[in-house]
């Protein structure tokens, strides 16, 4: 989940429902229920999806910041050529200009707290789709019950 949803084109699949986030609590549900015999509970996946979430949101925060690094330059590049073609209006065009580091960099404290803004907001999100997800999970990949073995008395005959 972390790794999808930090990835550049394919994290646009979290627009649709979180579909990452969701996907990654039923991963987890199904891996817990693999190892047992015994169903899991919807709570079972509940508290594995949260975990899964909140994990998830850990890595994809690590994940984004090399790749932030590697695409700053590409985005840069684009934007320029938006802004070099004149079909702006003069706001949009200000806003690109200060983006692309005409109008001076953005501060290293405003990119500290733009990083933590978005950690704090995925866990949010993981929290949430995640556990959804893990609940989704533990109904789908259900496992039948083992069936009961009881053992009957029969009476000695006389």
């Amino acid at each position: 989940m972390g790794v999808l949803s930090a990835l550049p084109l394919v994290a646009a699949g979290n627009a649709c429902c979180c579909l990452w986030v969701v996907s990654g609590g039923a991963i987890a549900a199904y891996l817990v229920q693999q190892n047992q015999s015994a169903p899991i509970t919807p709570a079972d996946g509940a508290l594995v999806g949260l975990l899964a979430g909140l994990i998830g949101a850990l890595v994809r925060f690590v994940v984004q910041i090399p790749i932030d690094f590697l695409m700053a330059p590409i985005e840069r590049a684009m934007l320029q050529r938006i802004i070099d073609m004149g079909t702006l209006p003069p706001e949009w065009r200000e806003v690109f200009e200060r983006y692309t580091g005409r109008e001076g960099e953005v501060s290293l404290a405003f990119q500290i707290v733009g990083r933590i803004a978005g950690l704090m907001l995925w866990l949010c999100v993981g929290a949430v789709f995640s556990t959804l997800g893990g609940l989704l999970g533990a109904m789908i990949f259900r496992k039948d019950s083992p069936p009961t073995t009881t053992a009957i008395d029969i009476p000695p005959q006389p």
